[in-house]
């Protein structure tokens, strides 16, 4: 520059274009080093794309050419440098290991979530020492959190949640001194909170929940003078929570549920007078809840449930007109609560249960319009349920079982339209129920037990008929059943024991054909047992002591009952042990009465039958020609030898008898209305499940036309979220269709086991979810004709070792053809079944469509969700839009389960849109399953909220 300088003095004169070709000429590196930047860039982005797997090589189609600024989720600087990238919800699948972060160092802002990359986070990512915001959150990061990352010190947002990562939180991470949140929660990460997280000025949110860390509470979080949400709930922390936390007064939110906190609550949190929320749930806490608590008027969620609190209710809670939600039970907190409380306008759920408690239920209860849920069972109260209580008009759950309670039940509560829940157990109630009970059209659950209830069994109880568990156990009820109790058409669980009821069974019990607990025990009751040979979904049941007699059901869990639930009859016969055998060739005793009918009509009826029978010979010998062709069942019929395909190779019937010893008892892995399942190990090694059909005494099938349906549609389908047939075999001896083994079984007995429960976590319910809606998405879009399967329930789908779903038993499905009608008989599992099958019988897709919406709920609750779907649809129609008011369906998720991460609640709460909308009365109105699975996979959206809650 120096020897150009006289140069471009003398040439003064000279045109201006004249001196900056000269220049470009002196400096011929000066675009072309700007040039080279933005290849380099490119080429970076590019190598990095080429390790991903082909799909997510298809989802980066626009990447190719060397300017990057005009690529899918790429945004670039004035410079034409790229300063953003945002591929979120891309399925990107593969690792970060040849993203060269040293290439892009201008990038500001990195958002990589939502996808299925895995591996190690790796180290260079220090190079990218401009980021403002770093999101990998929701892939399969495994690994620990690399020490270079502290070195990016503006980074602002910092969010590495729902992965697995593991080891500990770096010290380093107090270099990171422009960050304003910081998420790594639902991971795997342990060792104590680093005190250096306690140093960053700016810090204004810690989501840390959901992972294994240890240690105490470092007293430096109290220096976070900006933080309004801390959540540390979900991991394994010790010792007591610092009062330094008094010092957080811009708070909004602080969450340590579900750890090993102990001690007491310091005295310093009373200054946190923003706070709308506060869990301390499920840890080791003593002493007193601070009585100033609410002393700034802004409580809306406070949840201590399960610890060790003693003493009163905090006073400021008395008055805290913006509570909503108080969650106390399972503490020793005493007191007087007749009048304790004033009339809390926003107050919609309040558990008191498990204390000690005294007093009586104030009559202002009646009086909390707001209020959804009251339960205050496993305490002291005594005096009567006050009729005003039916004031309190939205009631859903009323829980007041365990105290010392008199009186009747006031017909009051009949009032209550919307209960779904009525517990009033071991209490000291007497009468009877009032009459007008069957005004509660919603009642789901109705607990009598324990009690001085006497008289006759009110008929009106029949006309409940979303009832699902009953128990009128402990009581002086007499008289005989009720026939109107075979409406409950619904109930899966009825508990008439200990109680003075006399007479026979009426014929109509039978009618509860869903009915899965039934226990009888402990009254007089007489006669035989032929009203119970119906009830195919019966799981338990318990008949001793009493005065029955006769043959047991021909029902499978009696062929499998013990001596302890039949003991004390006056003569019950049956292959159990402990009983005596029936006679030969008798089934039933029979009264003088039907042996005069016999009598009477055997001649005639013998008569009948030998003039059908020649009748029959007749013209099937006249009208049979050689080449006719044989009819469905027929043509299932297979020799001795059957060849089954299967992943192995071929399996024949000896195979099968052998590997079950002939179906013996130690291989039966399950039964159902339709057969029983075994599970068989081949000589190859391979491990098949072998449904054996229930066949009368003669050796045919039992139900034919579910064989043939099922055979029909399986053939018809393949598809990875069904399970897989490998084939059948209609034998002389035994009928039986082989298909997949599924090590952990259906869905229905994971929820009932709590252990099995747990494991099974919010990810996996949400991915099980997807695949049944797949699955029918397939059946109703994909086949040809379309396949409905009429019996979608909890216990028709199975689980293999990873949690993938997979739909079976289809010995209810029907292939439609949209040309008819297609009317057929009822088929499918109470609880599940669409509405409209009570009034009409023509089957379509939207029958699935409804038994699916109940199906995902009971996923997510843990249990059948009849008892919360009413409540789920006013809480959608005033709307759900924030953080907090997501409490209200906290409640009703399984609490086997710790609480869903933010991400997941978000995916959570849209199936619980999308079941509502399957559960509309109107066919018409829900949508289809290919509706369904398109919305669904777009639930992994950006997060609603990162703040752990559960009340």
């Amino acid at each position: 520059m120096v020897f150009l300088f006289p140069m471009l003095l003398s040439m003064k004169l000279q045109p201006l274009w004249l001196l900056l070709v000269m220049f470009f000429c002196a400096f011929p590196h000066y675009h072309a080093a700007n040039s080279s930047d933005i290849d380099s860039e490119a080429n970076a982005l590019l190598k990095w794309k080429a390790s991903l797997d082909n799909h997510s090589q298809d989802s980066l189609s626009s990447w190719n050419g060397n300017n990057p600024c005009n690529w899918l989720g790429i945004k670039c600087d004035d410079s034409l440098s790229v300063s953003d990238i945002n591929l979120i919800r891309l399925g990107l699948k593969g690792t970060l290991q040849t993203f060269n972060f040293s290439l892009l160092p201008n990038i500001l802002n990195l958002n990589i979530s939502y996808n299925s990359l895995s591996g190690t986070i790796p180290p260079q990512i220090q190079h990218l020492s401009n980021l403002s915001t770093l999101d990998l959150s929701t892939n399969k990061l495994s690994g620990a959190i690399p020490n270079t990352i502290c070195n990016l010190s503006k980074l602002k947002y910092l969010n590495l949640s729902v992965n697995a990562l593991s080891g500990p939180i770096p010290n380093e991470v107090g270099n990171l001194h422009s960050l304003l949140t910081f998420d790594i929660f639902a991971n795997n990460l342990s060792g104590p909170i680093p005190p250096s997280l306690g140093t960053l000025p700016l810090l204004e949110s810690i989501h840390l929940f959901e992972n294994k860390l240890n240690g105490s509470i470092p007293s430096s979080i109290g220096n976070l003078t900006k933080l309004t949400m801390l959540s540390l709930s979900s991991n394994q922390l010790t010792g007591s929570i610092p009062p330094h936390i008094g010092n957080l007064t811009k708070a909004n939110v602080i969450c340590f549920i579900g750890n090993e906190l102990s001690g007491e609550i310091p005295i310093e949190m009373e200054k946190l007078t923003g706070l709308e929320c506060l869990q301390l749930a499920d840890n080791n806490f003593i002493g007193q809840i601070p009585q100033n608590i609410c002393l700034g008027g802004n409580m809306k969620y406070f949840t201590a449930g399960n610890n060790n609190f003693t003493g009163p209710i905090p006073e400021t809670l008395r008055k805290c007109y913006s509570l909503k939600r108080l969650r106390l039970q399972q503490n020793h907190l005493t007191g007087d609560i007749t009048n304790f409380f004033d009339v809390l306008p926003n107050l919609n759920y309040i558990d008191l249960s498990e204390n000690n408690f005294h007093g009586n239920l104030s009559p202002s209860w009646g009086k909390f319009r707001s209020l959804t849920s009251l339960m205050i069972s496993n305490n002291n109260l005594s005096g009567v349920i006050p009729p005003e209580l039916g004031g309190a008009t939205k009631l859903q759950v009323l829980d007041l079982s365990s105290n010392h309670l008199t009186g009747n039940i006031p017909e009051d509560l009949c009032n209550l339209s919307l209960l779904f829940d009525l517990s009033i157990s071991n209490n000291n109630l007497s009468g009877n129920v009032p009459m007008k009970i069957e005004s509660l059209q919603e009642l789901k659950i109705l607990d009598l037990g324990s009690n001085d209830f006497r008289g006759l069994i009110q008929k009106q109880l029949g006309n409940l008929h979303n009832l699902l568990r009953m128990s009128l156990r402990q009581n002086k009820f007499e008289g005989n059943i009720p026939s109107e109790l075979g409406n409950l058409k619904y109930l899966s669980s009825l508990d008439l024991s200990e109680n003075l009821l006399s007479g026979t069974l009426p014929p109509t019990l039978g009618g509860i054909k869903g009915l899965e607990a039934l226990n009888l025990s402990h009254n007089s009751l007489s006669g035989d047992l032929s009203s119970l040979d119906d009830m195919i979904s019966l799981t338990s049941f318990d008949i001793s002591y009493n005065q029955f007699e006769g043959p047991l059901p021909n029902n499978p869990v009696f062929e499998n009952a013990t001596i302890a639930s039949l003991r004390d009859n006056k003569g019950l016969c049956g292959n159990v042990t402990g009983l005596v055998p029936c006679p030969t060739g008798s089934v039933k005793a029979h009264n003088n009465t039907t042996r005069t009918v016999l009598i009477a009509v055997l001649p005639l009826t013998v008569a009948i039958l030998m003039l059908g029978l020649f009748l029959f010979g007749f013209s099937y010998h006249f009208f049979r020609t050689p080449n006719r062709e044989k009819d469905q069942t027929t043509s299932l019929r297979c020799p001795s030898i059957f060849p089954i395909w299967s992943s192995g190779g071929k399996i024949t019937f000896e195979d099968i008898i052998e590997a079950t010893e002939y179906f013996d008892d130690k291989y039966l892995i399950g039964v159902g209305g339709q057969g029983c399942v075994y599970k068989a190990i081949l000589p190859t090694g391979e491990v098949v499940a072998v449904k054996k059909l229930h066949s009368v005494s003669n050796g045919e099938i039992l139900n034919q036309k579910a064989f043939t349906s099922e055979i029909q549609a399986l053939t018809e389908i393949r598809h990875r979220n069904i399970l897989k047939f490998h084939g059948f075999c209609s034998h002389s001896q035994y009928s039986f269709l082989v298909f997949e083994f599924l090590e952990r079984g259906d869905v229905k007995k994971i929820l009932k086991d709590d252990e099995q429960a747990t494991a099974f976590d919010w990810n996996k319910r949400v991915d099980v979810v997807k695949d049944v809606a797949k699955a029918l998405c397939y059946m109703h879009h994909d086949c040809l004709p379309p396949i409905v399967h009429r019996d979608i329930s909890s216990k028709n789908v199975l689980l293999d070792s990873e949690y993938v779903a997979h739909v079976s038993d289809f010995g209810t499905a029907k292939l439609l053809d949209h040309n008819s009608s297609n009317w057929t008989s009822f088929a499918g599992t109470f609880g599940y079944a669409a509405p409209e099958l009570a009034y009409t019988m023509e089957v379509n897709e939207k029958c699935d469509v409804y038994s699916f919406g109940v199906f995902a709920l009971e996923i997510l609750f843990g249990r059948h969700p009849g008892d919360v779907t009413s409540l789920l649809q006013s809480s959608l129609s005033i709307g759900m839009s924030s953080t907090l008011d997501h409490m209200a369906l906290m409640d009703k998720l399984d609490e086997r389960l710790p609480d869903p991460t933010s991400s997941t609640m978000k995916e959570v709460l849209l199936i619980v849109k999308v079941a509502i909308a399957c559960l509309t009365e109107s066919p018409r109105s829900r949508p289809t399953m290919k509706l369904v699975t398109d919305e669904l996979a777009m639930s992994r959206s950006s997060s609603m909220s990162h703040t752990d809650l559960k009340d």
